[in-house]
């Protein structure tokens, strides 16, 4: 077996380096900036590469850059994590497969490069399975305030472009020759993106406030571990949380219990219902009478017709005790709410006996009327797709609530991530986040995506403040995916331009050579040229 050639093993290492320096620009470590750089390696070390090469090299990157942000999925198994992975990293094959054919022919520059990664990030966030967007790169920017400026005109997908237009310009910069033109060209590129960023900055207007909200957001359970069917059935969830209920003070509109609070089992180890279990409905009756506040809990229960399936459902409560309406979770979380080929995986995956049972999902939009204020509800993962949280907003949504339990991933960087995709679901709709967890991290976003409450992991607490309800349309909010569908037709016409190009260079090289001319006496004779008659000659040279 033939060892790698040093410049291979080079290119190799540029591109993991890539997958771990976008990766630390995440939490926990939370380096934003470095998301500028920390492509450059990968689109130095692919250039040049066929476009299997840089297929290649791009997912090495993806595998590098999924597994450490996404290393919290270990809780369930190695199993989970490896495969989840190298799926989510074939989305950067592919983008560096098209990057690679359009450098090939002539095609390719920084500009093209973004749009064909935003279109690969546009597929892993809608398909398979509903996709998965946790990794785009722009929320590594959700404590700037020009980038989340930039989100309120064209969401994270333009952050996403931007961020790696710059890194694909700094490569030119790096790798081409290093002429007065293409250093004008590079650098013209980078002053635009800076251009950009100023005039979203300069021109993002304030949201006006229409209301206020005054809120209790409760977070109760303290154990880093699962808890065992006893406890469940003595309704520990559902105890710890109305304790801490003790500690609201008036005034409060809305009192949020968070995703799974009153979870809880029946003697039959059926699952309650806290619309209709005895215990749980009469105390979150009470708590709604005593401060004359919406109650807002959650808890998995038995689907409809048959209780075959689980519902992940949000139960308001009105001020008199009444049930005022539900939302059931819509985006279900792929392999861990809902099992693809169930029957086929479960005697090979050991760790799906997690999930005994899938979800059913609902089909309508989380739309309330609290105190006078319009709220849109999300349950967990679904704030973490922004086309799916706008239309809440253009629905009338003022104020956004998150409801979610990120307990299954212990102290790991998950829930740390979720508040920052939060801010930036925030930045995108100019309306405030209200992030009720389950375990932590509870969290009060404002309507600019910056974070002014924030509690501790499996520490009980409380959390009240008043928000500041807002209204009117950010860009994003009006225009919704347009950086997506720009990007689209960019990469588009850059495909459709180079396959012109092949077929020309084609036609080119099946022409066939014209023959050397013949000279000689011989083919002027036998041609259509016929050498003049000594007659003929004689009358062409006498006056």
């Amino acid at each position: 077996m033939r060892r790698p050639r040093p410049a291979t093993v080079a290119r190799v290492v540029a591109a993991a380096a890539s997958g771990a320096l976008l990766a630390i620009s995440r939490p926990p470590l939370d380096l934003g900036p470095l998301a500028c750089v920390a492509l450059v390696p990968l689109f130095v070390a692919w250039r040049g590469r066929s476009w299997l090469g840089a297929a290649a090299l791009a997912f090495v990157a993806g595998v590098v850059y999924y597994g450490t942000l996404c290393v919290w999925i270990w809780y369930f198994g190695a199993i989970a994590l490896l495969p989840f992975s190298a799926a989510v990293a074939l989305y950067w094959a592919a983008a560096g497969a098209l990057v690679g054919w359009l450098r090939a022919h002539r095609v390719a520059n920084p500009w093209a490069t973004a749009a064909v990664w935003v279109c690969a990030d546009a597929l892993v966030s809608r398909w398979p399975f509903g996709g998965f967007s946790w990794g785009e790169v722009g929320y590594s920017f959700h404590d700037l305030a020009p980038a989340r400026s930039v989100a309120s005109v064209g969401g994270v997908t333009l952050l996403t472009f931007l961020a790696v237009a710059l890194n694909a310009f700094l490569a030119d910069l790096v790798t081409e020759r290093r002429t007065p033109a293409n250093v004008l060209r590079a650098q013209a590129g980078i002053a635009l993106i800076a251009v950009v960023v100023v005039a979203a900055t300069v021109t993002r207007a304030q949201p006006p406030v229409v209301g206020a909200l005054h809120v209790a957001l409760v977070q109760g359970n303290d154990q880093n571990r699962d808890l065992s069917d006893a406890e469940l059935r003595a309704d520990f969830l559902p105890i710890h949380h109305f304790d801490l209920a003790r500690q609201i003070t008036d005034p409060v509109d809305l009192i949020v219990f968070p995703e799974s609070s009153m979870n809880a089992l029946t003697a039959t180890d059926a699952t309650a219902d806290l619309r209709t279990d005895p215990f749980i409905r009469s105390n979150l009756v009470r708590i709604a009478r005593l401060h004359h506040a919406w109650v807002l809990a959650n808890a998995t229960v038995d689907a409809p017709p048959d209780g075959h399936k689980a519902s992940n459902l949000d139960v308001l409560f009105d001020p008199t005790g009444r049930v005022a309406g539900t939302y059931s979770k819509r985006h279900l979380v792929p392999f861990g709410e809902s099992v693809p080929f169930r029957e086929s995986l479960q005697h090979l995956v050991k760790a799906l006996e997690q999930v005994p049972r899938d979800f059913q999902p609902g089909h309508t939009p989380g739309l309330f009327t609290v105190a006078g204020v319009r709220i849109g509800t999300l349950i967990c993962f679904e704030s973490a797709f922004g086309y799916q949280v706008r239309p809440l907003v253009r629905d009338g949504a003022h104020v956004i609530v998150v409801s979610t339990n990120n307990r299954s991933y212990r102290r790991s960087a998950n829930s740390e991530q979720h508040v920052a995709i939060s801010q930036m679901r925030a930045a995108e709709t100019g309306r405030p986040v209200v992030q009720a967890a389950i375990s932590g991290i509870t969290a009060v976003i404002d309507a600019e995506g910056v974070v002014h409450e924030r509690t501790s992991l499996f520490r009980p607490g409380v959390v009240q403040t008043t928000v500041e309800a807002t209204g009117g349309e950010t860009p994003y909010v009006r225009y919704g995916e347009w950086a997506t569908w720009m990007s689209l037709a960019m990469a588009g016409l850059a495909v459709a331009l180079g396959v012109v190009r092949t077929r020309r260079r084609t036609s080119l090289d099946s022409e066939p050579e014209p023959e050397p001319e013949d000279t000689s006496v011989e083919s002027k004779i036998g041609g259509s040229e016929v050498a003049p008659t000594a007659d003929e000659r004689e009358s062409t040279t006498s006056p």
